[in-house]
């Protein structure tokens, strides 16, 4: 699919530069308030930096992840999406 995440790189200040398969790409930027419950563990940057993609889709340990397509649709419209 066109959202499929083809490039992730954990950044600084719980960012994530992301690229997907039609070459559309920006950043996801989490907000201290968003890291609760399944996304507790993102607060850790060692376990932030631990992000990789598993068939299109970014990926932490323990089964934490993110919908490719709606994170698709606000950087195709926004250039980032805020998970807040």
């Amino acid at each position: 699919m066109y959202w499929d995440v083809t490039e992730v790189k954990a950044e600084k200040n719980l960012i994530l530069y992301v690229r997907f398969a039609d070459g559309t790409s920006g950043r996801v930027r989490f907000m201290p308030q968003h890291l609760t419950g399944v996304f507790e563990p993102l607060k850790d940057p060692q376990f932030f930096a631990q992000v990789f993609i598993d068939s299109g889709v970014v990926t932490w340990p323990n089964e934490v992840d993110l919908a490719p397509d709606a994170m698709y649709q606000e950087i195709k419209e926004h250039g980032e999406w805020v998970l807040q």
